[in-house]
């Protein structure tokens, strides 16, 4: 057992959760031995790991808003006019968002994270009474935290330092860590979450404010963070042959580990740790799609009608901006819109182009998906210059010739549409609108055990013996989108997750493991080039849309005086929608719009001007952030950066 009399561990402005008791309470020290003898005392320690979470530079406004997981072949970061360094494979070693000498920053956050944890799971393992459930509980809770942290530092760095016990305070080094190989970090947290799902009852069974909540974790996720691991262990990874071969500074895409058998191993518990949530927890899956965000914007955190298995969570418009960054952009004519006394949002993700026309016909998820459109407060003479077709256009004459109206927005300027700010249950009013981050839905969880069954991209299938049809699990996320069935295989998998994720901050990692990430990236930019000529795959679509008004007042804000009008009947949007479409008639409610817009360098989806990547020939050494100058300054020489980065 350790003791610590001097280094205490506070908690600085705790405004992430929900529940208030967690957090309203004044800290006690992490070290004093005597605080793990009580739940209320530990609990108040766990709500130190969170509170590092809605710091300024951690999830509150960066981890969990476009500044990490994009860009993929579906979605990518706007910011910029879309060359985001941290988004277009690009970073520096000294990025001003990212890094600053303060210490406030993703990775000065995330080590603190692990650190708290490993006092916390210190503590509770020495001092505690874990027969008791509620000990057992937090002990779970704390491992699994702890995995995810090192998960979240693996996607963002690779390999990270491997530290699983506390700072020893008599010693002034002992703060000082080396990388590590990363596979030491993932056979760590294999141990740890097996014993977590050993810890951590399911949700409905979870003690005190823990209990059928989604901010916090339980057995459903600590297995579905297991599969998580386990995948991300088996498939490929940008790797420093250090670990590999023994030495050098050379580097590449290659297989975390090069031993089948161990793969196999992997996907087996991967598959037998997602069919157990499956067999208890199936009431999770919603039947219908756009039902799974709207419970998010409404703040529904009940485990038992959600399908999210863990969310980061955040107070109520106290602290967090997830909406803000990640719904559709607009000014203040926002403040007309139903929830958003606070005005412009700042949002930062946007459709790749060619998705719009991937999507099979009749996919219910598409227009969940995507927006087309923007918000605006005006007379609307820039859709319709002709006063008489205008009122017939929007019904009619509104007060002061305004009203609250989607206006089309072109190909390359398609937003974000699956989390609403008009979908929320109360006022947005400011940027942290406290929407909680999603971090894991249930249907991952299919999906995941679906590919487990199949051994990945490598094919190291496992043996199934859950009595589940792994095809009939992948199935019921299609049918669910309007969907027929497809056989299970890797193409197919590849393709439902890249449909079912869009925006989810999930599909660049999918490509980083499956070895995809260069090749779907420079396809895509091909892939654009057709569009643009409307040639190859996307011969089959025009430069045009039309489209009618439909009014609905329950989407705009109380009070405000004006009438509110979404666009409907889009007509365009499809492979083979080319032309005008039948009943079209411009004195009769239809709009006709251009959504290809030009330049002086003409078209406007060309390189030049639309980045998905900086340069193609360095995207697979750049999959990674650099540890950044700040970082690797207080590392009293024990960090380095890999894959060409400078360490000075």
């Amino acid at each position: 057992m350790k003791t610590y009399k001097y280094f205490i561990i506070g908690l600085f402005g705790l405004t992430l959760l929900s529940c208030e008791d967690f957090f309203n309470t004044e800290s006690p020290s992490a070290m004093d031995i005597s605080v793990y003898s009580s739940t209320v005392q530990t609990e108040r320690v766990i709500a130190g790991i969170y509170d590092q979470m809605g710091q300024d530079k951690s999830y509150r406004n960066r981890l969990a808003c476009g500044y990490q997981g994009l860009n993929s072949d579906v979605e990518y970061n706007s910011k910029n006019s879309g060359q985001a360094e941290y988004a277009i494979y690009n970073m520096s070693t000294s990025n001003s968002e990212l890094s600053v000498s303060t210490g406030k920053d993703p990775w000065g956050y995330l080590t603190t994270m692990i650190e708290r944890a490993n006092v916390a799971i210190d503590g509770i393992e020495n001092n505690s009474d874990t027969t008791q459930a509620e000990f057992r509980y937090f002990l779970g809770e704390v491992l699994t935290l702890r995995a995810f942290t090192y998960l979240e530092m693996i996607k963002l760095w690779g390999d990270v330092p491997a530290r699983f016990e506390p700072m020893d305070p008599n010693d002034e080094n002992d703060i000082y860590s080396p990388k590590a190989d990363r596979n030491i970090i993932f056979e760590q947290l294999r141990s740890d979450l097996k014993r977590a799902t050993e810890l951590m009852p399911w949700s409905a069974e979870c003690p005190g404010d823990a209990q059928n909540y989604t901010g916090r974790p339980s057995k459903a996720f600590a297995l579905g963070l297991l599969a998580r691991n386990n995948l991300m262990y088996a498939g490929y990874a940008l790797r420093p042959d250090t670990w590999i071969e023994g030495g050098g500074s050379t580097y590449g895409v290659q297989l975390n580990t090069t031993d089948a058998s161990l793969r196999t191993e992997l996907y087996q518990e991967a598959l037998d740790a997602c069919a157990q949530i499956i067999k208890q927890e199936d009431f999770k899956f919603k039947t219908t799609f756009e039902d799974i965000f709207k419970d998010l914007c409404i703040d529904n955190t009940t485990y038992s009608e959600s399908e999210y298995i863990w969310e980061i969570p955040f107070a109520n418009g106290t602290r967090g901006q997830f909406m803000n960054y990640n719904t559709v952009k607009s000014s203040d004519a926002l403040k007309a819109l139903k929830n958003n006394k606070s005005g412009s949002t700042n949002s930062v993700q946007m459709i790749v182009p060619t998705l719009v026309y991937d999507f099979e016909s009749g996919d219910a998820r598409k227009f969940v998906t995507i927006a087309p459109y923007t918000w605006v407060n005006d007379n609307a003479s820039s859709v319709v210059s002709d006063v008489t077709k205008r009122d017939s256009l929007f019904s009619g004459t509104d007060a002061a010739d305004k009203r609250l109206y989607q206006k089309q927005q072109k190909i390359s300027g398609f937003y974000l549409n699956k989390y609403r700010v008009e979908w929320m249950a109360r006022e947005r009013n400011g940027s942290d609108d406290g929407i909680n981050y999603p971090v894991m839905r249930y249907t991952d969880i299919l999906l995941m055990f679906a590919e487990a069954s199949l051994g990945g991209i490598t094919g190291d299938a496992p043996a199934n013996n859950t009595g589940l049809n792994p095809e009939d699990e992948f199935n019921r996320v299609r049918t669910r989108a309007g969907l027929a069935a497809k056989t299970l295989n890797m193409a197919n998998l590849m393709d439902e997750r890249k449909f079912e994720f869009v925006g989810e901050y999930i599909r660049k990692y999918d490509l980083e493991r499956w070895g995809k990430l260069k090749d779907n990236l420079v396809n895509t930019m091909d892939k654009i080039a057709d569009l643009n000529a409307h040639r190859g795959d996307y011969a089959q679509t025009g430069d045009t849309i039309y489209f009618q008004y439909a009014k609905d007042n329950s989407l705009v804000y109380e009070g405000s005086g004006l009438n509110g009008y979404k666009m409907t009947n889009i007509w365009g949007l499809n492979k083979g929608e080319t032309g005008r479409p039948d009943g079209f008639d411009t004195s009769n409610g239809w709009v006709a719009k251009d959504i290809f817009e030009s330049d002086t360098d003409g078209r406007y989806l060309v390189p030049a001007s639309y980045m998905l990547y900086y340069d193609q020939e360095t995207i697979d050494s750049r999959h990674y952030w650099p540890i950044f100058i700040t970082n690797l300054g207080t590392s009293n020489g024990s960090l380095w950066n890999d894959y060409g980065y400078p360490s000075n």
